[in-house]
């Protein structure tokens, strides 16, 4: 999430809206949150519906929810879904910021 803070401002030129979604509780979510001075949303989602929507995937021996990043466009469509097979699979922001690129130069 560091590195989300780092180039927000990358994703707010984009016209993008950052929103991440974690299975801890509302209260674990406002105190990161503060502690870390992050600026995009954050959605606490201890039932998991949301990202069982998305399909993200539980991997026990792993331990637990595997990342995954999803760009959603304005109409509500997924354009991109990345499911990590570990917790360090995450595509890198110039991926992500690339494929922005993309799908604006779209509309």
């Amino acid at each position: 999430m560091a590195q989300l803070r780092q180039d927000f401002d990358q994703f707010v030129k984009r016209d993008t809206e950052v929103i991440v979604v974690g299975p801890e509780n509302q209260d674990a979510f406002k105190t990161y949150w503060r502690e870390n001075n992050l600026p995009f949303t954050g959605l606490p989602n201890p039932s998991h519906s949301v990202l069982r929507l998305f399909g993200q995937e539980i991997k026990l021996f792993k331990l637990g929810r595997m990342p995954a990043q999803v760009i959603v466009d304005k109409a509500g469509m997924a354009r991109y879904i990345h499911y990590g097979n570990s917790m360090s699979d995450i595509p890198d922001t110039e991926e992500i910021l690339n494929i922005l690129d993309k799908l604006n130069a779209e509309q």
